[in-house]
């Protein structure tokens, strides 16, 4: 009996026993860490700011001299391990702060604010000699109500499939994501919006989160009820999800029908099959979204069918010579007035490189468009290449894209 009794105690003080398993700790955050070092006067406060620290940025990314710059908002974080005083200073050689020790064994932090809309090169300096490089990308906006969860709002359902076997574009497979709104009807009539790059802008923790979005917007009644569909670009068969797809470029950024064909031979009767839905016939009711190489493929598709696709939505959209895409401001004067509305964004810090520059490409679009007549809207900031610039716009920008339709 008393050998059973010491078994059963050695397996209750097993390491791998869930409930004697210390609870993870959370890890502090850059303004966390700010703070902190204010108020850390006692050693136990000391020790435990000291772990924070370590826990942000990995005691193997400190020792072996990785361990970047931690960004939250508008705020910086840095660290390195090292036995002298060390500093952060910018490229040009301007003092960004002096780093605190922290304990006995080198580690040093300094957190500082940084401007938002900025690159900011910089190396840690320990007595004159590089310790550290790299850059901090500051681009920081505030979400409004409508991008997030609201209580009494019904949520809408998303469902995925894989889709391996087009003909428009073969030997490509990639993952669709629907949107189904809450409480459509199976048959039930509603508006389309189709998205490239669709797998991180319909996530609800992403930076987009277009399926939130959505939820508000339908839920108010600013804009219809509308069936999502999130296409990610096509990937080689031996690529893994979630790779860089090998295929995106040329499906994207090509001019010509070709992806607006995939999307009413192939996808959209899917997605209609699938989940019992039917799109209302009316162009108005039908939209297309993409940022950039995204975004001029979602033009291409209303401009190629504009009998199916009437609104596009488009932020940093690569109106350059990547594929072709730059002839569009002057197909826009030349061609007659086409019955779309559009959407564009940009701002002053996108790319610029040898396709072009994308802010004065789609400051040409816009002026085209204006030239031509049409209905189309552009919002001016100060984004740089990617989604940050557009999601503080998006609720606004569906409410206008989708004023007249109800």
């Amino acid at each position: 009996m008393r050998v059973v009794l010491v078994l059963l105690l050695l397996s209750f003080a097993s390491p791998g026993h869930a409930q004697l398993r210390p609870a993870p700790q959370a890890t502090a955050t850059p303004r966390q860490i700010r703070e902190g070092l204010k108020t850390a006067t006692q050693p136990e406060d000391q020790k435990a700011l000291h772990d924070q620290v370590l826990r942000l940025f990995g005691l193997k990314n400190l020792t072996q001299g990785r361990a970047g710059a931690k960004i939250e908002a508008t705020t910086v974080a840095w660290a390195v391990l090292d036995p002298k005083p060390a500093r952060v200073l910018s490229q040009d050689g301007a003092l960004i702060g002096d780093m605190t020790a922290l304990g006995e064994d080198g580690l040093q932090v300094l957190v500082a604010d940084m401007p938002n809309f900025t690159d900011t090169a910089y190396r840690i300096e320990s007595e004159g000699m590089p310790r550290l490089a790299g850059t901090v990308h500051i681009e920081h906006y505030d979400y409004t109500a409508d991008s997030l969860p609201q209580p009494g709002v019904p949520q809408g359902r998303l469902e995925k499939f894989e889709w391996a076997t087009s003909q428009i574009f073969p030997g490509t497979v990639r993952d669709v994501t629907v949107y189904l709104p809450a409480g459509l009807q199976p048959g039930e009539e509603t508006c389309l919006m189709v998205w490239q790059d669709g797998s991180r802008h319909v996530d609800p923790h992403g930076s987009m989160r277009v399926s939130t979005v959505f939820d508000n917007l339908i839920h108010k009644k600013d804009m219809p009820r509308t069936v999502g569909v999130f296409i990610d670009p096509g990937r080689k068969p031996q690529q893994k999800p979630g790779d860089k797809a090998a295929n995106r470029g040329f499906e994207y950024d090509s001019l010509g029908d070709a992806y607006a064909r995939f999307l009413l031979q192939e996808i959209l009767p899917e997605v209609e099959k699938r989940h019992q839905v039917k799109f209302r016939p009316q162009p108005e009711a039908w939209a297309i979204a993409g940022g950039s190489s995204g975004g001029i493929c979602s033009f291409t598709v209303a401009w190629e069918r504009p009998d199916r696709f009437r609104k596009v939505l488009s932020w940093v959209g690569s109106f350059v010579d990547l594929k072709g895409g730059h002839v569009y401001p002057s197909l826009i004067r030349l061609t007659e007035r086409k019955p779309l509305r559009l959407y564009l964004l940009d701002g002053e810090n996108d790319l610029d490189n040898k396709f072009g520059n994308w802010p004065l490409a789609n400051k040409q679009m816009a002026a085209a468009l204006k030239y031509m007549g049409y209905d189309f809207r552009i919002d001016w900031t100060q984004c740089f290449h990617g989604s940050k610039g557009m999601a503080p716009h998006l609720p606004d920008a569906l409410r206008w894209l989708w004023r007249d339709v109800k």
